[in-house]
């Protein structure tokens, strides 16, 4: 029963981790103009995205564009994209691999061993897809810093971080964490005694001293 309860949590945790991670790659708030210097006294808000680029006004009129082609864009926003997709979809296999073992559902046959195993296959998919998505987000954030620190970088144009990203590392963690709980749900194999009990040596016994008498 206890099995099951942490199979169950593993599962939801997981499934709250894909939303915030599609969420997370969805939005455009990946990083921020940060309001240092000069741009403290800027009417316009910049946010930048996996997809798109927002301009925030002071009269509440958000304007955003989406970016005209891949090829323009920096290699280490390609590969942030291409690791979070990788990490979304790697994420939804493994959680349906772990749904069919789950000992709560019906698919998968009623082996529960074989079903523990699946869903401990499952979960390590799970972990796969959460460290994609946490090395993405990662990468991210090292390069909206080392830019940031950079003296060459001009006031007006330095980046923060954005409130997506957070969503994309809290998603990650969740899905590690699902992932961890269902990969860890596998029951061991019970080891059989190479020797007779001694209930049954004793029992054993004494029908040999009823024979002989």
């Amino acid at each position: 029963m206890a099995n099951s309860g942490v199979q169950l949590l593993g599962f939801f945790l997981s499934l709250i981790g894909i939303v915030a991670l599609i969420i997370g790659t969805i939005l455009p708030q990946w990083k921020m103009s940060a309001y240092i210097g000069d741009n403290i006294i800027t009417a316009v808000a910049m946010y930048q995205g996996l997809w798109m680029s927002c301009a925030f006004q002071s009269t509440g009129q958000l304007q955003c564009k989406i970016y005209d082609s891949i090829l323009q864009l920096d290699s280490s926003l390609q590969a942030t994209r291409a690791l979070m997709i990788v990490g979304i979809i790697v994420s939804v296999a493994g959680l349906g691999v772990a749904c069919m073992g789950m000992k709560c559902t019906t698919c998968g046959g009623s082996d529960k061993l074989r079903k523990s195993r699946v869903a401990m296959t499952g979960g390590i998919i799970l972990l796969v897809g959460g460290l994609c998505s946490i090395v993405a987000c990662s990468w991210f954030a090292h390069n909206v810093i080392r830019a940031f620190y950079n003296p060459y970088t001009p006031v007006n144009t330095k980046f923060e971080f954005g409130a997506a990203i957070f969503i994309a590392w809290g998603g990650s963690l969740l899905d590690v964490l699902g992932g961890a709980m269902l990969a860890a749900s596998c029951p061991r194999k019970k080891q059989v005694s190479k020797y007779p009990s001694m209930a049954s040596s004793r029992s054993g016994a004494q029908s040999g001293t009823k024979e002989y008498v």
